[in-house]
């Protein structure tokens, strides 16, 4: 169901906070279209692609649903030039990842900077060409306290601070404070943005409020996104639009540290049309 509630002028009378960030995850639905037009919808400003997930023992490999890789080069240049950031997810639902050591954890940070980043080693292949991504973001669906995402962001850190763009580090953890999967690698302290998962815990679904309070208060130097699913026929979780406006952006945007607004993904918001709200409300 859809409702026609607000226009940009009634947002902006009602939410004082707004940042207008609107990131959407790009990459797990061949049906979803290709990169270039999400960019050219005009609804977001970052796109994150999903995901490198097989990783940790000498072997990397990427899973984009099919899409093809020939122009998504051209097309993150193209979103960059439009003033869209494009990072790359780790992680993901499958796959086969893991970071039993150290020296697995600095290898991959080194694949990420020849592969996608500023890097330039010609032992390694670079999928998308010389397109420069602007990010990585931590998606972790399982990872051990033993395992070692701590050390992987410390040494993404590094290369941003020797590299000529920034690198936008993220995660997407799930909404019970803490995640278990990505919570050392979050007290780094080196992370720009968390997009908390505001939809897969029942926990959530009761206390929203005192979890979302929880991860902002936190992670004070983090901008805190709130993570959403577009469309209705993703289940339970999906919050109506009314609902979202008028008892959930109002009080998310109070938190100093309120940073926009996350889709999973956008398939389902191309289906859902949740951005040609969110875009005003974010």
């Amino acid at each position: 169901m859809i409702c026609f509630l607000a226009t940009p002028a009634s947002a902006d009378d009602y939410l004082v906070n707004k940042t207008g960030q609107l990131t959407v995850f790009w990459g797990r639905h061949k049906e979803e279209g290709s990169l270039r037009e999400a960019c050219d919808s005009g609804m977001y400003t970052m796109v994150i692609m999903s995901f490198l997930d097989v990783y940790g023992h000498g072997k990397y490999s990427q899973d984009l649903s099919g899409h093809p890789l020939g122009p998504i080069g051209g097309d993150i240049k193209h979103c960059q030039h439009m003033g869209v950031l494009v990072s790359l997810a780790i992680g993901g639902f499958g796959g086969d990842y893991s970071l039993p050591t150290e020296q697995s954890a600095l290898d991959l940070a080194d694949y990420l900077w020849n592969a996608y980043l500023g890097g330039a080693n010609k032992g390694v292949r670079r999928p998308f060409g010389d397109a420069w991504l602007d990010g990585v973001d931590f998606f972790l669906e399982r990872a051990t306290p033993a395992e070692h995402y701590d050390v992987l962001a410390k040494a993404l850190a590094t290369k941003h601070d020797t590299g000529s763009k920034p690198l936008h580090l993220t995660a997407t953890p799930h909404c019970r404070f803490p995640d278990r999967f990505v919570n050392k690698a979050l007290a780094t302290g080196t992370f720009e943005r968390i997009h908390v998962r505001l939809y897969d815990d029942p926990e959530c679904g009761a206390y929203w409020e005192q979890q979302w309070d929880k991860w902002t208060a936190a992670y004070p130097g983090s901008r805190i996104f709130l993570g959403l699913l577009p469309s209705e026929e993703q289940g339970e979780y999906w919050i109506f639009p009314k609902d979202l406006y008028y008892g959930v952006m109002p009080v998310v945007q109070q938190a100093p540290n309120y940073g926009g607004v996350m889709l999973w993904d956008r398939f389902y918001d191309e289906r859902g049309n949740y951005s040609s709200y969110v875009k005003y409300w974010a």
